[in-house]
């Protein structure tokens, strides 16, 4: 049975939103960027992700970022994990989705478990790629659900070993996440 990683690299998942978290930039210095500012930013932004200048949707998404907007730090990370505009470099990806994850961004939480998965950027490492599966499955995000099934269908007896009740509760889990 064949399958593949589900991570917010396409086009189509690029999404953003006029709710997450913004930290005053004043208090670092940097000018903070009204709300319709940020919008047009990131609209954008990705309208020139969509074109194919992605120097250029960098450049409008970075100073967003900097700030913490979640939705500018995963479109960077997309950016490093693709190579798009930059150079390739899955740590520095890793770094941005951690920024957006820990603010709560489902997207970059399931892209986050992603790279400890498959050990890009990141040391490999399957139970913090359950933790940020499973936390972006606990917000209804259809990859982080699909990614954390297959991983504990794949993974339990590694995970586990022989310890019964350490596979039962990853099974009990994912029913409680699946129904």
């Amino acid at each position: 049975m064949k399958k593949t990683k589900t991570m917010t690299i396409g086009v189509s998942l690029l999404i953003f939103t006029s709710t997450n978290t913004i930290a005053d930039g004043y208090e670092r210095g940097i000018p903070s960027i009204s709300a319709n500012k940020r919008s047009d930013l990131l609209q954008d932004g990705l309208d020139a992700y969509n074109k194919g200048y992605y120097s250029t949707a960098y450049r409008l998404w970075k100073p967003l970022a900097d700030q913490g907007n979640t939705d500018a730090q995963n479109n960077l990370g997309i950016l490093y994990g693709n190579g798009q505009g930059v150079t390739q470099d899955y740590a520095e990806a890793a770094g941005w989705y951690i920024k957006a994850a820990n603010q709560g961004y489902a997207k970059s939480q399931n892209s986050l478990g992603v790279l400890y998965e498959t050990g890009k950027g990141v040391q490999q490492d399957n139970e913090k790629a359950a933790y940020w599966y499973h936390k972006a499955a606990e917000q209804g995000d259809a990859n982080g659900q699909n990614n954390l099934g297959f991983l504990y269908y794949t993974n339990i007896p590694q995970m586990c070993g022989f310890n019964f009740a350490c596979a039962n509760k990853q099974i009990a889990i994912s029913e409680d996440l699946f129904g």
